[in-house]
């Protein structure tokens, strides 16, 4: 019983606050269409909490039900008085427990990071909820936004339902059904409600282009719902009446931003309360809650269990933070046998200068040409500020073909808390370039090389898998869409890993005996931003 505490306490601080709406119905001393906003706030928002928390035995959500409390009591006055000299610290209450939700979704992004994108939107719904409660504010406080009370309070109004509970409903939506698209259509729905802000705020003109986004996204989303592997017939179709909903009312959106810009004709504010107090409210907010309760999808989420250098930086890292690390073990490359990384590469069949330069990489000369891309390169002049004061990832600004020398020397397994661990130490006339702890580590069948960059306070780990194109070696961090792979870049503070927005993919070959040629490709967000070219050569020709 103690486990479904937080369950049947959100699922039933929701049903009994129905009580409160009728209370605020029949009692209130403000216009009606305010109870879209209080439905919201004391009804959907701990029925939409409880999709969610209801498996989540953290600390956080263990205690949200009791923030809750005192701001749905304090909604509850606020409704049922007129002005009074409270109103402020009232909506503060309201705007504290969305503070708190907005926590919560923080903590569940930092402890997974830029993964799974549908548990992105989620998180994203409930970062945003703390900005409808800001705006709550606002109006309750008489605050001077720039706009008309009313537009203040549609804007509180506009947080709840586009920017809470529909990023939420995408989510759980992609854990059942996650094609190519579906980021696109993610996208536009974490971005829209800050860029029909911005068409509110600057132009009438990029508020209509807003909207035409909105309907791309949401029509998409309406189109992916008749393909989506809905098993349960009512929830199927409940889903699919919740996302049309949206369809339909988005159009008089459309309408009213048109008509603001041409002067042809007026959809009133009025109207729209109307018609979108309908649609959003019971289409869209109560149809959608039902439809996914029937059945509730559960997260793709896994936890990652494979292990992780325990060393981390100070404030300067070189070399130094290798002191006192190193053992007497000798090793002469970067890998010990690749014979180990089979069925994924056949080392046989690989071109026998990769793999000797692999097994003996300190027989070769590295020669390299970095190469920012253009739109990175006022960033990469203050990045090179800093990483040449730590001493890590300290690539320079210039395109000039340079050489990188080091070695390859031994990390004592007990202090880096992996096996065979060896550090590649690179540097270019005496400067470090690069401290990276290289080891192994294997999952589900699959070998990855386990490389670990120290940092102040923390470490970078990059997950590389290899393959093989004909003769040539691929290590990559990017997996393919669906895979289950450890693949990926890491940042790792304490115990808690958080998956970076960041790819990279080394593509080796060889270009003649003893000759390799290696390209270094990064992107950040997808986007491309840095390239290095190598040039290795064996030192004995």
């Amino acid at each position: 019983m103690k486990e479904n505490l937080n369950v049947m306490t959100f699922r039933k601080l929701g049903i009994m606050n129905i009580v409160l709406v009728m209370m605020i119905a029949l009692f209130g001393v403000h216009q009606w269409y305010f109870l879209m906003l209080t439905v919201a706030q004391l009804v959907f928002v701990p029925l939409t909490l409880d999709l969610i928390i209801k498996n989540d035995e953290g600390w956080l959500a263990k205690y949200l039900p009791y923030f809750s409390m005192p701001a749905f009591f304090a909604v509850l006055i606020l409704q049922l008085t007129n002005v009074t000299k409270w109103d402020t610290m009232l909506a503060g209450i309201y705007f504290f427990f969305t503070f708190m939700i907005s926590l919560y979704g923080l903590k569940r992004f930092l402890k997974r990071g830029f993964t799974h994108v549908e548990e992105f939107l989620i998180d994203i719904g409930f970062i945003y909820l703390a900005i409808g409660g800001a705006w709550f504010v606002a109006f309750e406080a008489g605050i001077n936004t720039g706009f008309s009370p009313m537009i203040t309070w549609l804007t509180a109004i506009h947080f709840h339902y586009s920017a809470f509970i529909l990023p939420i409903f995408v989510g759980l939506f992609g854990r059942i059904y996650k094609v190519a698209s579906y980021r696109w259509i993610g996208a536009i729905i974490i971005l829209s409600p800050f860029i029909v802000a911005l068409g509110i705020t600057f132009s009438v003109i990029l508020e209509l282009i807003s909207v035409l986004i909105y309907i791309v996204g949401i029509y998409g989303l309406i189109a992916l719902t008749f393909k989506a592997p809905l098993q349960h017939i009512i929830q199927r179709w409940l889903i699919r009446l919740s996302f049309a909903a949206l369809g339909i009312s988005i159009i008089f959106s459309l309408l009213y931003a048109f008509g603001n810009l041409s002067g042809l004709f007026t959809v009133t504010i009025d109207f729209m309360l109307i018609f979108h107090g309908i649609t959003n409210t019971v289409l869209f907010a109560i149809v959608g809650i039902i439809g996914w309760r029937i059945e509730l999808p559960g997260s793709r989420v896994r936890t990652l269990t494979f292990p992780v250098s325990k060393i981390r930086g100070e404030a300067t890292i070189g070399e130094q933070v290798l002191k006192d690390k190193l053992d007497d073990q000798t090793y002469t490359g970067l890998i010990d046998d690749l014979a180990v990384y089979e069925p994924d590469i056949n080392r046989e069949a690989l071109s026998p200068s990769i793999v000797h330069f692999y097994e003996h990489t300190n027989e070769y000369r590295l020669f390299a040409k970095v190469k920012w891309q253009f739109w990175f390169k006022p960033l990469a002049v203050v990045y090179r500020l800093i990483s040449r004061y730590v001493g890590q990832l300290n690539l320079p600004l210039s395109s000039k073909a340079i050489e990188m020398t080091g070695n390859i020397v031994s990390v004592q397994d007990a202090v880096d808390g992996r096996t065979d661990t060896r550090a590649w130490i690179r540097k270019v006339k005496n400067e470090t370039i690069f401290v990276a702890l290289y080891a192994k580590h294997t999952n589900n069948g699959r070998t990855y090389n386990n490389i670990a960059l120290p940092l102040p306070a923390s470490s970078m780990i990059g997950i590389l898998q290899l393959s093989q194109i004909d003769k040539s070696l691929r290590l990559t961090s990017i997996r393919e869409n669906g895979e289950d792979s450890d693949a990926g870049i890491y940042l790792a503070v304490g115990k808690n890993l958080f998956k970076l927005p960041i790819e990279e993919q080394f593509d080796v070959i060889e270009i003649d005996k003893g000759k390799l040629q290696a390209e270094h490709k990064m992107w950040i967000f997808s986007v491309p931003f840095l390239r290095i070219d190598y040039r290795i050569i064996n030192k004995e020709g």
